[in-house]
């Protein structure tokens, strides 16, 4: 009986990662938003093919879930090479990426997330096979040990950070294209959430897609999250379309307000006022009263509160705004 809830789970988890799949689109034309971002790219992919020659290196930086990894693979395919992905804890030793750079054939993609998190020896290895096509690997032990001269093929390394000051200078001076990639317009989420429920085979009124976009938090990666559990709800409520009651009642249940914020969002505002007086307070505090790590904090809830106008950044630590207790209801300390 065990088994077969395993196996009917790895069935479920397979069939989402499939969705997943069919939700990336595959060429700049069907990428939406980024307008500038994916202009650039579009002539410098046309000079590079035009040259034939590899793109250059390329950094994409930002918040998680804005859409790295899909522009990455949607770089490969208008260059019409391959691509491996790989993440920076997954390359533990200089030989992981040896082996890793020994697969690539001439133009094709090294996609590395994660890239600020690449052990030292590891970045260092990349210097000289980022810039001259080459790696100086040691073979053997001992008095037997020797260097070797490791030619590679041109080769296009993308990487992508969520947090650029953590890469070192000489590997950010290393890529030619640099990118930063900012949150969604509610438009264009709109159209996201358009194009996911048509893959989904699902329903939508115009004005329940706009709803879920508006809470989306600027996420393509949330939108189609959200989107995903509203169909759920729909669908056992025997709703023929998704509108704004059922965006509205699903929403509710899963603790997300109408400025996007989650459970955790709020805690976070709160605690700030209840024991800080709104603050300032430190990032290390405000993550041991509400039980987050830093990172957490720092990468996923504090870019969209201050985004949004509900924090702000001092000195001396984080303050709610006045934005944010009129948002709560709860009576400022500035009023």
């Amino acid at each position: 009986m065990t088994k077969k809830r395993l196996v009917s789970g790895q069935k479920e988890n397979q069939a989402e990662a499939d969705e997943e799949q069919t939700l990336r689109p595959q060429f700049l034309d069907q990428y939406i938003g980024q307008t500038k971002l994916k202009h650039e790219l579009r002539v410098y992919i046309k000079a590079a093919k035009q040259r034939h020659e590899s793109l250059d290196h390329v950094l994409l930086y930002g918040p998680p879930g804005l859409g790295k990894t899909t522009l990455a693979m949607v770089i490969a395919h208008e260059m019409q090479v391959d691509i491996k992905t790989t993440s920076g804890p997954a390359i533990e030793k200089p030989g992981d990426l040896v082996a890793l750079l020994n697969e690539l054939k001439p133009g094709d993609i090294l996609f590395i997330d994660e890239i600020h998190r690449l052990p030292k020896v590891v970045e260092e290895m990349l210097y000289s096979a980022m810039e001259d096509f080459y790696v100086d690997i040691v073979v053997g032990q001992g008095p037997t040990a020797h260097p070797v001269h490791f030619p590679l093929p041109p080769f296009t390394l993308i990487g992508a950070t969520t947090r650029a000051g953590l890469l070192s200078a000489p590997l950010r001076d290393r890529f030619g294209i640099v990118e930063h990639m900012r949150y969604y317009n509610v438009d264009d989420l709109t159209t996201i959430v358009k194009r996911s429920a048509n893959i989904f085979h699902s329903s939508i009124k115009d004005e329940g897609a706009v709803e879920i976009a508006r809470r989306s938090r600027g996420t393509p990666r949330i939108a189609n999250r959200l989107l995903r559990r509203v169909r759920d709800f729909a669908q056992v409520s025997h709703h023929s379309a998704i509108d704004v009651p059922v965006v509205n009642y699903t929403l509710k249940l899963l603790g997300i307000d109408e400025e996007g914020l989650d459970r955790t969002d709020i805690k976070l505002l709160k605690t700030m006022i209840k024991y800080y007086n709104g603050g300032p307070v430190g990032l290390n505090t405000i993550a041991a009263n509400i039980g987050e790590e830093t990172d957490t904090i720092s990468e996923m809830y504090e870019p969209y509160l201050l985004q949004k106008g509900f924090l702000k950044r001092t000195p001396r630590g984080r303050e709610v705004t006045k934005k944010a207790y009129q948002h709560l209801g709860i009576k400022s300390k500035l009023d």
